[in-house]
């Protein structure tokens, strides 16, 4: 207990401008003009800050963005984008807002203070599944003149699925126990060249769906394949809903801790 008590947390008291709305992408209808938008939390006259762009869960068919207030304990520059639902659209378009809110980020994020050279992808849940799926299949963003390998600095999904996706299993009628990994599978572009990749889960015992299970083989076959810088952390005690709380304080710590 006293050990505990003896952590000191940084302080949470720092002075955040946001900007908000930001369209980060063409609005060729209502729907898009709605979802595709961001929002920015920075401190004014600074630089060379590192870059959190946060995607939210929701199971790909709801939710909203925001930008967790823990991330911003220490400074980072923090970017929480929204992007539209499978009820909607495809899945691709999906993946494509999320790679297009990427785009937007290395284009203008240095006027908020970012380094280009410390961009940190980061989601929960369904915005963890988007995470992999940029920064493990490359063609959504060599669309847009980005290489993930070279140009993020780390992939931080937090219980993220790996397996193709729920929401994209139930518009093929396939139950949500019953696994498939295809075109819309991380698991299925694993490959050892990738970004680095901070991978925590929740406990095994309180995750979804055998979450954790899932992710253990993502790691395990991350490295077969000669990944070499991949760290799995698993948060004891914590469900699959309420372990993003702990999850943040380990990104902001692996920042802190990164070269």
């Amino acid at each position: 207990m006293l050990a505990a008590m003896a952590i000191v947390l940084p302080s949470m008291a720092r002075n955040y401008k946001y900007d908000k709305e930001i369209l980060y992408r063409g609005a060729p209808d209502a729907y898009t003009e709605k979802m595709c938008r961001l929002d920015v939390a920075y401190e004014e006259g600074t630089q060379d800050r590192p870059v959190i762009v946060w995607f939210h869960g929701g199971g790909l068919t709801g939710g909203w963005r925001h930008i967790p207030e823990t991330l911003l304990r220490d400074g980072a520059v923090v970017v929480g984008v929204g992007y539209r639902f499978v009820t909607e659209v495809s899945l691709s378009e999906t993946i494509d807002d999320a790679a297009a809110s990427v785009d937007w980020v290395l284009k203008n994020i240095e006027k908020y203070g970012g380094d280009l050279s410390k961009v940190y992808l980061a989601g929960h849940s369904a915005g963890g599944y988007l995470v992999s799926m940029l920064g493990l299949n490359k063609e959504y963003l060599a669309k847009y003149g980005i290489d993930p390998d070279r140009q993020i600095k780390t992939l931080v999904p937090y219980s993220g699925q790996v397996i193709t996706h729920f929401a994209q299993r139930q518009k093929q009628g396939i139950a949500n126990l019953t696994p498939t990994i295809d075109r819309f599978a991380p698991l299925y572009f694993v490959r050892g060249d990738a970004a680095p990749m901070l991978i925590i889960s929740g406990d095994r015992e309180l995750e979804l769906f055998g979450r954790y299970e899932e992710n253990a083989y993502f790691v395990r076959m991350l490295r077969l394949n000669g990944h070499k810088n991949v760290t799995f952390l698993e948060v004891d005690g914590f469900d699959h809903g309420d372990m993003a709380e702990p999850a943040h304080l380990i990104l902001l710590k692996y920042i802190r801790n990164s070269k």
